[in-house]
């Protein structure tokens, strides 16, 4: 594919290096010279200094011959004008734009982006993809990561073997035959920062995470299975108080009503602004980083400490005091990437990377055939998939054992009128089946071929 991205941050350098070592032919816009040169020198991608929405410039990035645009500069209308300009003059087929402010994105404008008016395909707002998966992680305790498929009714959990997991050294065969009843499928392991696609013969070892593809109503269940039985925190301390802890907030108040929220926020018209929006959850004003104003939220007796504010160093040092001072857990946004591989020393308890969660929402547009879902795993190493099956499909009609499945690909659960389905080898796959399933990402065009409209794998 042909893909022109508008923006070389840390999002556009993302999306352009998976792209790019899927051999795509992108090209990237930016107005920062340096930002230009450097992901020139570092990716296999043509890079532009200039602004995105100009013609001259889209024209000079190939756009009369593009895929694809992904606008992901930091200003919403830059990413909007980009794609409007896109599909005005160079009939771009597919256009994508980040879209921060939440103005834009209110139900009661959702025409805006219709295609007799910025015809914009996908719009995406980083700050509610992360905040639902805030929400999924407060959800779950005990989980290191959280994705949803199939209308909210599977669930993809990665669970960390600890030294008192009941399942240890347990062929993976054996679990469903001890527990017949739970449709729950390991379908990969990372061992020692290495993602392996596993087999029914593979035993799981102390330290492993293993990601597991359930029934959402099961995934309570399935981290009991794996020792993980903490309880969800009832009383929870948010730093930052912007979209996403606004967002996060707000859901709790409505989906969890019982349970307590406090906010630190520093910026003064803001906190007023929150206090007087949300209901039940109190507001303080100051800093994270402030150990009295901590005190007053009563930190010691929370059960979870969220810091989403914009720093990632506020981030890091709220969750390490908040930990210090007596915080039973600790849950932090960080984008940068080298300062993620610090959490687990910090003794931070778990990281949400923004830029990944927006990085598989544009994978999920990018994929051929009839792809529904991607999420991202392992920095790129692996992506659970959720695709429809077609009747030309070679995974139709087969038991899975009589399957010739191209290595790295394993299918976790099955999706069919309404219930979810847990594969074993005499399962068969049927037509407009949605098949949740993991694969590495060399796996990943063959997946594509299973999916598509027409039979042209086998």
């Amino acid at each position: 594919m042909k893909i022109i991205i508008c923006g070389a941050g840390q999002v556009g350098y993302g999306i352009a290096e998976r792209l790019a070592q899927e051999d795509n032919d992108v090209s990237v816009i930016d107005t920062s010279a340096s930002l230009v040169t450097a992901i020139s020198e570092k990716l296999d991608v043509r890079g532009y200094v200039g602004h995105g929405a100009h013609p001259d410039m889209l024209a000079r990035a190939g756009a009369d011959q593009a895929d694809m645009i992904i606008a992901v500069t930091l200003h919403d209308e830059i990413n909007m004008m980009a794609c409007q300009v896109a599909h005005s003059l160079f009939n771009v087929p597919v256009k994508i734009a980040r879209i921060r402010a939440q103005q834009y994105l209110k139900p009661e404008y959702s025409n805006l982006f219709s295609r007799e008016n910025l015809s914009i395909d996908v719009a995406i707002s980083p700050e509610i993809e992360v905040g639902k998966m805030v929400l999924r992680r407060i959800s779950f305790p005990g989980a290191e990561d959280v994705f949803r498929f199939a209308d909210d009714t599977v669930s993809m959990i990665a669970i960390e073997c600890m030294a008192d997991c009941p399942v240890i050294d347990t062929p993976l065969k054996q679990l469903s035959q001890l527990f017949p009843d739970l449709v729950a499928t390991v379908v990969g392991i990372s061992r020692q920062g290495r993602l392996s696609i596993v087999d029914s013969g593979e035993q799981l070892q102390v330290g492993d995470l293993a990601y597991v593809i359930c029934q959402r109503d099961h995934v309570r269940r399935t981290l009991g299975l794996f020792g993980h039985d903490e309880q969800a925190a009832s009383r929870i301390v948010i730093s930052g108080g912007g979209n996403i802890g606004q967002y996060v907030a707000r859901n709790i108040e409505t989906l969890q009503p019982k349970t307590r929220v406090k906010i630190i926020e520093s910026d003064r018209p803001r906190a007023v602004a929150l206090s007087e929006e949300l209901n039940h959850t109190i507001v303080l004003n100051g800093s994270a980083l402030d150990q009295s104003l901590l005190k007053q939220a009563d930190i010691a007796d929370a059960d979870l400490m969220v810091s989403l504010t914009n720093s990632d160093q506020i981030n890091i040092l709220s969750s390490v005091m908040a930990k210090q001072s007596g915080c039973r857990k600790s849950l932090a946004l960080i984008n940068d990437t080298a300062l993620q591989e610090m959490v687990e020393a910090l003794g931070i308890d778990a990281c949400i990377n923004p830029r990944a969660v927006t990085i598989s929402r544009v994978l999920q547009h990018v994929r051929k055939g009839r792809i529904r879902s991607v999420y991202a795993i392992e920095r790129g190493a692996g992506e659970v998939i959720e695709a429809e099956a077609l009747e030309t499909s070679p995974l139709v009609g087969k038991p899975l054992r009589d399957l010739d499945l191209p290595e790295g690909i394993r299918i976790g659960a099955v999706f069919r009128a309404g219930a979810v389905l847990r594969p074993d080898g005499d399962f068969r796959v049927k037509a407009k089946d949605r098949v949740v399933l993991l694969a590495a990402a060399a796996a990943v065009r063959h997946v594509e071929q299973l999916f598509r409209v027409s039979i042209q794998y086998f």
